[in-house]
């Protein structure tokens, strides 16, 4: 058996660098978790909207309930289709807090979810 060249060492030592480079890429992006810088900017945008919403529909809901006519207002809002509710929340001015112009996007139709599942 003849001996092998340095220079056929090297190749399959490059070869097997790319090999494991690549399986190291797919497996890591398959099922480690990696994800790319711009994926990872969506999640964060996503996870902080989340995170408002959480907070600022609570006290929408409040807001709803201290204002004059909350027996009528919770009747109207249930009365509401369920894709109309927010436009109710909205429009009743429950879910803009002061400095916005608007309501904060899903603070409205979590809020309605909150009011409509009120007993």
């Amino acid at each position: 058996m003849a001996s092998e060249s340095r220079e056929d060492m090297i190749k399959r030592l490059a070869q097997g660098a790319a090999v494991g480079g690549l399986a190291a890429i797919v497996i890591g992006f398959t099922w480690g978790g990696w994800v790319t810088g711009g994926t990872a900017k969506e999640m964060e945008k996503k996870s902080a909207t989340s995170a408002v919403v959480a907070v600022l529909a609570p006290i929408c809901a409040d807001k709803f309930k201290q204002a004059s006519g909350v027996t009528a207002n919770l009747a109207g809002l249930k009365k509401a289709n369920s894709w109309q509710q927010d436009t109710f929340i909205a429009d009743g001015g429950w879910a803009t807090f002061p400095g916005q112009k608007a309501p904060e996007p899903g603070v409205a139709q979590a809020c309605a979810n909150l009011l409509t599942s009120m007993q």
